[in-house]
């Protein structure tokens, strides 16, 4: 694997720190990802469970788009992958998928989520709210929870990985 991850300067503002951390968990999956056939990126992980490589990739511009597009600017945008009727179709991949198209869709979800986070301040509130208490939430939460929601998946990128593989790393 070539992809270089750069880890966040440890003398950073804030900011800088969360946004690099961000970063590196964002180049962490898309090394995960790199050199594989759209066939292995389509693997699944161990039966009876569906999770691949591909469609972590489709899961994390699904969250991208929600939470730096929905909840912090409030527009609205629809799901891409999922519907109300299959709300885990970001993982549910047939043979028609490619790792180009999943590919290409995250990266544009994460320049959407760079542009529009550029526009607040960390204190600065959502303009969307919590579908379950009604409050919104900072920028500085939503950079902490999409660096959990990305350390988590990592985590099952990298046994995903090794299986298909043996690569592995942190």
């Amino acid at each position: 694997m070539t992809t270089q991850r750069t880890g966040p300067a440890q003398n950073a503002d804030e900011r800088a720190m969360l946004e690099g951390r961000l970063d590196y968990h964002r180049q962490t999956l898309a090394w995960k990802c790199e050199g594989l056939t759209d066939a292995q990126l389509r693997t699944a992980s161990v039966q009876p469970s569906g999770l691949s490589l591909m469609g972590l990739v489709r899961h994390m511009a699904e969250v991208e788009r929600s939470w730096f597009r929905r909840v912090l600017v409030g527009d609205g945008a629809g799901p891409i992958y999922y519907t109300e009727q299959d709300p885990d179709g970001e993982f549910r991949l047939t043979e028609r998928d490619t790792w180009a198209e999943a590919f290409a869709t995250w990266q544009s979800e994460i320049e959407v989520a760079r542009r529009y986070a550029a526009g607040f301040a960390l204190a600065e509130l959502s303009r969307g709210r919590s579908r379950f208490t009604d409050e919104p939430f900072s920028l500085r939460w939503i950079y902490t929870h999409m660096i959990e929601e990305y350390a988590r998946h990592n985590g099952h990128a990298d046994l995903i990985r090794e299986r298909i593989d043996g690569s592995t790393g942190e």
